[in-house]
């Protein structure tokens, strides 16, 4: 797989119907992926989106996600830049130069669904999301 770089959307409980509003707008594959199916199954977000790709005939993709309780939304500053791919070497020699200098609120390491990911501010402000494929 090549490494990918789309716009990555936060909102606050209505990533679901935006996910597919943009379905019907762009038609492709849509998947969705709940707080809930990833281990908070009883929590309050349960049924909030953790993760939502919409990848398109047209080559588009747009990634989006329900911010969970306690982080702040900020209409303007909900997008992100996500990177991400299978070539480990390739994602960790943009994930170092990202960051340095940056500010990492969530180190690049193995996560709950099997990928490494990492989440940081660049010097200059902008956010990136860095998503290495697990095997399989």
């Amino acid at each position: 797989m090549a490494t990918r770089l789309n716009p990555y959307i936060n909102f606050t409980g209505n990533a679901r119907q935006a996910m597919e509003f943009y379905q019907q707008v762009f038609g492709g594959t849509l998947t969705v992926s709940t707080f809930g199916e990833f281990g908070a199954p009883d929590a309050p977000e349960a049924d909030l989106i953790m993760h939502s790709m919409l990848e398109t005939d047209s080559g588009f993709t747009l990634m989006v996600s329900d911010l969970p309780p306690g982080m702040e939304y900020k209409p303007g500053n909900n997008i992100t830049v996500s990177l991400s791919g299978d070539d480990v070497e390739e994602l960790r020699g943009y994930w170092a130069k990202l960051s340095e200098g940056g500010t990492v609120s969530v180190p690049l390491e193995k996560q709950m669904w099997g990928d490494e990911f990492g989440s940081c501010v660049d010097r200059f402000g902008i956010g990136w999301m860095v998503d290495i494929a697990g095997p399989g």
